[in-house]
């Protein structure tokens, strides 16, 4: 159990954090559990984890019970060597962490990859969640990814650069910084909080699993969407995302018949890091309409 405090909307907030372990597959997932309310599910990005959610979770926690994970393969959950990283394989685990952890249906929060894993687990089971929060989410409109991957994920260039993964921390920061629309907001602890993983053998090999697979499965997700055309969905972006563009959040729009787009001007892929007090207004604006349950 541990205490955080932390300044949401000019106000110093403190409230307790669990962590939390579930065996999934048989490796340890590890997520954080806090507040009390309807079920709020948080998902990170391709290579963040639950540190992705330290501002949002204690103005969260005051209207749902949050669960914020580190999904297999990233965060200080394990490294299963040989699980799958397609979409749907992230998908059904997640919905198996679900069946562990007693979450019958959840309000599901995911960024970037973690939007794409969230649409995906809500198409294989539209039944368990009530309404959709999508920061940037990695969609089959974008076309960052569609080109990088297959380069990624040739045999030459993975070997190379697994073989090269203790230098290729040094570029972390670096990456992290562009993900930002003004870098100046980037708060004391970040770099660090991010790169803290990184140090356990196995996470690159994660990441490249994923982009192994990442064109078909855009082309399974945009199967799959209409088959949660009807959940209430938030998309988020910011203008200056240079990882998921912020062009393809209009045909997403059109998936989905209760769809709010918001654009925050001047910030890039990580709004819940940059801005972070008026991201949480816009959640939990959200949040506090009267959905009806998921089912």
């Amino acid at each position: 159990m541990s205490n955080q405090k932390e300044s949401q909307a000019g106000v110093q907030t403190a409230i307790a954090v669990e962590e939390r372990w579930y065996v999934l597959d048989g490796y340890r997932m590890r997520y954080l559990h806090t507040g009390s309310g309807p079920p709020l599910l948080l998902l990170h990005g391709l290579l963040g984890y639950s540190f992705s959610w330290r501002f949002a979770m204690p103005l969260l926690a005051e209207k749902a019970t949050v669960y914020a994970v580190d999904m297999p393969g990233v965060g200080f959950s394990d490294r299963p060597p040989h699980a799958s990283g397609s979409l749907r394989a992230h998908a059904e685990r997640l919905l198996r962490f679900m069946d562990g952890a007693g979450i019958a249906s959840c309000d599901l929060l995911g960024t970037s990859h973690g939007g794409a894993v969230a649409m995906m687990a809500s198409a294989l089971a539209p039944q368990r969640v009530r309404s959709l929060i999508l920061v940037a989410p990695v969609n089959p409109w974008s076309p960052h990814g569609r080109r990088l991957a297959p380069f990624l994920s040739s045999p030459p260039v993975s070997w190379l650069l697994l073989r090269c993964e203790p230098c290729l921390r040094i570029f972390h920061d670096a990456l992290l910084r562009r993900l930002y629309g003004d870098p100046r907001r980037i708060r004391p602890g970040t770099l660090a909080g991010y790169a803290a993983p990184f140090k356990i053998p196995g996470t690159l090999k994660y990441g490249l699993g994923v982009v192994r697979s990442w064109n078909r499965d855009l082309e399974e997700l945009e199967s799959a969407l209409p088959r949660i055309a009807s959940i209430p969905t938030l998309l988020l972006w910011g203008s200056e995302d240079k990882a998921v563009s912020r062009a393809s959040a209009g045909p997403l729009q059109e998936q989905f018949r209760d769809c709010q787009l918001e654009v925050f001007d001047g910030v890039g892929h990580l709004p819940y890091e940059e801005v972070p007090e008026t991201f949480n207004t816009s959640v939990m604006a959200f949040l506090s309409r009267d959905f009806a349950p998921a089912g």
